[in-house]
């Protein structure tokens, strides 16, 4: 199966310290379009008081079309009418909705428990459906958290079935805070890839720069074939501890996918334009 390349600025802007305009986000993601990624994580329908940078994603949605790469956009979502919100964008192909498996972080996170945020996901499921979109899991916390919150991988391959008992066919593992160890990417890609078959499995990894290449390369050769990153790294939880942790490194992801022979739709004429973009605007 080929490799899924999922280009993540909606991860990168969301907690970036300076305002990014309007104007300057179309640009970005007009040419983010061009390269040829398979997925872009272009914006949320979340409180703009919760997340300010990205309270004009309907205006950059209106302003944005996609090309014949077939390039598909993806929107977070928090909430039942982050996710109505999200349905009335034609252009609009998959909605995100982040589930953890720390009970604090979902409470940080989306103000509900856990048994809260299950329901919330039956609900948005159905909105999903009933607006033609596909809907994305995200297991966040998946290889740890800060807060001492019960954690291993056997809980967090058991939460992965729990999401698929709902019907979820669609999970990115997201290491939230950087702190995810080889053994355990191997043990639960390899594990949920092989009890869990017909389901697509995403690494959505935030990284240092001492790492990443062990975390890649335990994730695909566990048989994962979506990654999430980001141009230059940017991006990352707010919650994590570590300033050097932020995004997987785009620019990493494909030079380690290029080093082992995996073939890509990549246009690296158009990737550089984005990557020196990308300097222009996150400053």
């Amino acid at each position: 199966m080929p490799v899924k390349l999922v280009e993540c600025p909606r991860d990168a802007m969301q907690g970036f310290h300076h305002p990014i305009s309007t104007p300057d986000k179309i640009e970005y993601l007009d040419t983010l379009l061009k390269v040829g990624f398979d997925i872009i994580d272009c914006g949320s329908f979340v409180s703009a008081k919760a997340v300010p940078q990205l309270a004009d994603t309907d205006k950059v949605l209106k302003s944005i079309s996609k090309d014949k790469h077939g390039t598909k956009l993806l929107v977070i979502v928090a909430n039942e009418r982050g996710a109505e919100e999200a349905c009335d964008f034609e252009n609009v192909d998959i909605i995100g909705f982040p589930f953890s498996i720390s009970e604090q972080f979902q409470v940080r996170n989306t103000n509900q428990d856990m048994a809260g945020a299950i329901h919330r996901l039956k609900e948005i499921k159905s909105i999903c459906e009933d607006g033609n979109k596909q809907l994305l899991v995200y297991l966040s916390m998946g290889f740890g958290n800060p807060y001492n919150d019960e954690w291993s991988d056997r809980i967090a391959i058991d939460w992965c079935k729990k999401l698929v008992g709902l019907g979820v066919n669609d999970i990115s593992l997201a290491d939230t805070i950087g702190v995810a160890k080889k053994d355990d990417i191997s043990t639960i890609f390899e594990s949920c890839l092989q009890e869990m078959p017909g389901v697509e499995f995403g690494a959505h990894f935030h990284t240092r720069p001492d790492n990443y290449l062990q975390n890649i390369s335990a994730a695909y050769e566990a048989g994962c074939r979506r990654f999430d990153s980001a141009i230059k790294g940017f991006g990352g939880c707010p919650f994590a501890t570590d300033e050097l942790t932020g995004n997987l490194p785009t620019e990493s992801l494909i030079a380690y996918l290029d080093q082992i022979g995996e073939n890509m739709s990549v246009n690296k004429a158009k990737f550089e334009e984005a990557y020196m973009m990308a300097g222009r605007i996150f400053v």
